[in-house]
């Protein structure tokens, strides 16, 4: 092997992509000790994913102080890459574990996204991607857009700022008020999940309960977004409800299109093209990719799925080094993935598998390029 690229997803829980990436290229070095490894180091949009981007294309962490999840100030960040990108993870500073022991998903604000935002595109950035994941929120992005400049009204024309248990109160929205320096700027939003805005598969129904709402307060957060998406049908003339992905982050997904006529991408996507993977493949003789656990749901457009597609069309094969391997997911080699290996070599339970993890995949990796070697 002359080239070989390394674009893993993380094992949640167990190892971050950066690590996965170090222990496969270790085992190809080991066999071919002169071999270009190229490390692409993948998050979904959730937490770490300014340290991916950062990793793999360059460029510097830009700390500041906005607002957390409950208003109160806090030190977050952003990533500037090399071209002038600004990445911006919404967990720096709307993230679950930013309120773990205090959950609230009728009161947590996504307003320092949008400080965030406001700041990248004040000190020049062009291009901003924003990650929706990993989020304590379910304001529907209300709290970002207000930062920005949107303005949002209750029935007495009192001006609020909008959290999952006050969404039922909207009766207004302007978008006059909008920051100058975002003209021109091109927004794209990181997404992994289609689900809708509301309803039984919507962001309060499936998200709600991790990030700490009963089943009465699922309902009112169900409620309090379908109500916003009909405030911004009628004021905006925009019809979000429906949308794939408007579910993510709380209703942020739905937020981010309404207020700032962001893209909805699959992240794989947005990294693939942010990092030139199209232009990385040329030479390349084999790609590993992976994920925790490869099912269905994997074959909608995640990590391994995304690589894939686009390494097919350069005639590159894949590899994918996976936790579990689900069933019914042989379309994946339809869609590139020339073969899919687990790590985990003992049938013991995940509490016991995952304290094994690392040594199962230096030893499934081994394996892979010793066979290898019989072909080259």
């Amino acid at each position: 092997m002359r080239k070989v690229i390394l674009i893993p997803d993380s094992f949640k829980g167990n190892m971050s992509s950066a690590e996965l990436c170090r222990e496969m290229g270790a085992a190809v070095l080991r066999y071919y000790p002169d071999a270009l490894i190229i490390s692409v180091p993948v998050a979904d949009g959730g937490e770490g994913s300014v340290d991916c981007f950062l990793e793999a294309v360059g460029g510097q962490k830009i700390k500041a102080t906005v607002k957390g999840p409950y208003f109160e100030d806090m030190e977050s960040f952003y990533g500037r890459l090399p071209d002038g990108t600004a990445v911006i993870e919404m967990a720096a500073c709307a993230g679950l574990p930013l309120v773990e022991g205090r959950l609230a998903a009728e009161k947590t604000t996504t307003y320092g996204v949008g400080q965030l935002i406001a700041l990248a595109a004040e000190s020049g950035a062009k291009k901003i991607v924003v990650g929706l994941g990993g989020s304590s929120t379910n304001d529907g992005g209300c709290g970002a857009a207000a930062a920005l400049g949107v303005r949002f009204s209750r029935g007495d024309g009192e001006l609020f700022v909008p959290t999952g248990a006050t969404l039922a109160d909207i009766t207004d929205i302007d978008l006059s008020g909008l920051l100058p320096a975002l003209k021109g700027v091109e927004l794209t939003s990181m997404c992994d999940i289609d689900n809708p805005l509301c309803g039984p598969t919507g962001a309060a129904h499936v998200f709600g309960p991790q990030k700490g709402a009963d089943p009465a307060m699922v309902k009112t957060l169900d409620a309090g977004l379908a109500h916003m998406a009909s405030i911004i049908k009628d004021k905006l003339g925009k019809d979000i409800i429906d949308l794939p992905g408007a579910g993510a982050a709380g209703g942020m997904g739905a937020g981010m299109v309404a207020y700032l006529n962001s893209q909805l991408r699959m992240g794989i996507e947005v990294v693939l093209d942010t990092v030139g993977f199209d232009a990385m493949l040329a030479g390349a003789d084999m790609v590993f990719s992976g994920e925790g656990k490869f099912d269905t749901t994997s074959l909608r457009g995640k990590v391994v799925i995304g690589v894939a597609r686009r390494s097919k069309k350069a005639g590159v094969p894949v590899i994918a080094v996976v936790g579990d391997i689900g069933d019914d997911v042989e379309a994946a080699y339809d869609m590139g993935v020339s073969a899919i290996f687990s790590t985990n070599r003992l049938a013991i339970p995940y509490s016991q598998a995952r304290l094994r993890a690392r040594q199962d995949l230096e030893l499934t990796m081994d394996t892979i390029i010793r066979f290898s070697k019989l072909f080259a």
